[in-house]
């Protein structure tokens, strides 16, 4: 079964998309409510796992901590979160916390060792890397900076770690409606491991094709957001077809 996990985009306080992660193109979701009602609201429409992401964190503008912590605390269903996680102090702080997951990209591949320990210390069921991708290497700090590590180098890197869940995001397709990376999914699909992929997804079909290549889970922000269709249309269409 794969889970459709909607996300919440942070930024200020506020719910947000951004277009290719680009600062500049942020579009505010007010009718959405603030962050931790739509968390709510997600719950109540039958989210199995939610999405969190601070960009403000992952941008280096600040952060959204308290708002992350009161998700956790008034939603029962997991939530993983991501997005300037630099440390493996921070991340333990979010694990300790009652995050279920953590997503963690720049401190994979600058820290390797920070995601060995966390691995040993939380389980592999907790741990996410983020391989977000443009051009088929991998890119970090708020997707502005390439590691020159190919997707494929980096889940093998991370496979003979122990790590088991990766994010796949396609980072030209995200935010813009214009389908998900097919191809790039079903490379790391191939692999003996576990992919959450975003980036793109536009209509309940894409979910399907998502289904089918195998994945574990799809996240899914601004076709939720603009009412391509609701989470409940989502769920069933997954779960039916």
């Amino acid at each position: 079964m794969m889970d459709v996990i909607p996300a919440i985009d942070m930024m200020q306080g506020k719910v947000v998309r951004l277009v290719r992660g680009d600062p500049k193109r942020a579009k505010v979701y007010e009718h959405l409510g603030d962050p931790v009602s739509l968390a709510k609201r997600w719950e109540s429409e039958g989210a199995r796992i939610i999405h969190v992401i601070d960009l403000d964190a992952a941008l280096g503008l600040g952060n959204n901590t308290r708002i992350v912590e009161e998700i956790v605390h008034v939603v029962k269903v997991p939530v993983q979160v991501g997005g300037g996680i630099r440390s493996l102090n921070s991340a333990r702080r979010l694990l300790e916390m009652g995050v279920s997951r953590v997503v963690l990209g720049s401190l994979a591949f600058e820290q390797p060792c920070a995601i060995q320990a966390l691995l040993e210390g939380f389980g592999a069921n907790r741990v996410v890397v983020a391989l977000d991708n443009l051009g088929g290497e991998v890119v970090v700090h708020g997707w502005t900076a390439s590691t020159r590590v190919t997707v494929d180098e980096a889940v093998d890197r991370f496979a003979a770690m122990g790590a088991e869940f990766f994010l796949v995001t396609c980072v030209a397709r995200d935010g813009t409606l214009s389908g998900p990376g097919f191809e790039s999914l079903l490379r790391v699909c191939r692999r003996d491991v576990k992919v959450i992929a975003a980036g793109g997804i536009r209509s309940l079909d894409d979910l399907v094709a998502l289904k089918r290549l195998g994945v574990v889970g799809a996240v899914v922000g601004k076709a939720l957001y603009e009412g391509r269709f609701s989470l409940g249309e989502a769920l069933r269409r997954v779960e039916n077809d």
